[in-house]
C-alpha cells in the first residue's frame, strides 16, 4: 500500500492519500486548510486519480479543502452523519478564541459549503474503495461524529487512521463543543486499544506511532485498557 501524509494549515492538519500502488485510485483523508494545491502535486507526481474524501471529523482544520477536491473531481465525501452539519458550519465547533483566531486568517469570515455529494459513515462497515477495504470506527469524544478507518496491506501490515482521537502520546482534546470526554475514553477502551500493537497509527496531527508504544507509554491511555482483549483488523 502507498500511505503519503503532508500537514497543512495553521493547526497542521495530517493529510493522507492512501493506494494500493502509485499510477491507479487512490482515497485522500482530511483535506484541511492549504491542502488543495500540495494535494494536487502529490497526485501528479504519484500518478493517482481520487475516488473519494475520507473525513475523520468535521473540524475546520480536516475538512476545508474538501468541497474544490470533491468537487474538482466530481467525486464523493464520506463523514459521519453527527457532524456533517460542520462541512457548511464549521465555526459551530470552535471555542470562541478559535473563532476569532479563523476570523482573523479569513478576513473575519468563514463560508464553506457541502461538496456536491456527500455519503455517511456508520459504524462497523467496510469501504471498498480504490482497491482498498477501509473498516469504519464510530469513536466520538473529540466531537459526536468522529471516526478511524482501518486497513490491512498485502504484506499484512495493519494500520489505523486515527484522526483526532489518538495521537503520539496524547489524545483529542474534549472541551470544544460537541466534545465528550466520557465518550472519548470509551472510544479509546473499546475501538482503540483492543487493536494489535503492531498497528500502524496515522493520527490526525504529529507523528506516526503505533498501538503498541501508545499503549506502553502514553499516559491518556493508563487504565483504560481491559485485560485480555484484542481484535485483528
Amino acid at each position: 500500500m502507498l500511505v503519503v501524509g503532508f500537514p497543512t494549515g495553521s493547526f497542521q492538519a495530517n493529510c493522507f492519500v492512501l493506494a494500493p500502488q502509485p499510477g491507479g485510485p487512490c482515497v485522500v483523508v482530511d483535506p484541511g486548510e492549504g491542502a488543495q494545491q500540495p494535494l494536487e502535486e502529490l497526485l501528479r507526481h504519484h500518478r493517482l486519480e481520487p475516488v473519494a474524501v475520507l473525513l475523520t471529523h468535521g473540524h475546520f482544520d480536516h475538512i476545508c479543502a474538501v468541497t474544490p477536491v470533491c468537487d474538482g473531481n466530481d467525486i464523493p465525501a464520506w463523514i459521519h452523519p453527527e457532524d456533517r452539519v460542520l462541512l457548511s458550519d464549521p465555526l459551530r465547533a470552535l471555542a470562541a478564541d478559535a473563532r476569532e483566531f479563523l476570523g482573523g486568517l479569513f478576513g473575519g469570515r468563514v463560508v464553506l459549503r457541502e461538496p456536491r455529494e456527500v455519503r455517511a459513515l456508520a459504524d462497523g462497515t467496510s469501504l471498498e474503495l480504490a482497491g482498498l477495504i477501509l473498516t469504519v470506527d464510530h469513536t466520538p469524544g473529540h466531537t459526536a461524529g468522529s471516526v478511524t478507518f482501518r486497513s490491512i496491506t498485502d504484506e499484512g501490515q495493519r494500520l489505523l487512521v486515527s484522526g483526532d482521537t489518538l495521537f503520539a502520546g496524547s489524545i483529542g482534546r474534549t472541551d470544544l463543543p460537541g466534545g465528550d470526554h466520557q465518550q472519548m475514553l470509551a472510544s479509546l477502551r473499546d475501538k482503540i486499544l483492543v487493536l494489535d500493537d503492531d498497528t500502524t497509527v496515522l493520527p490526525g496531527h504529529g507523528l506516526s506511532t503505533t498501538i503498541g508504544r501508545e499503549r506502553a507509554s502514553n499516559p491518556f491511555l493508563y487504565g483504560l485498557a481491559t485485560p485480555g482483549r484484542r481484535r485483528g483488523l
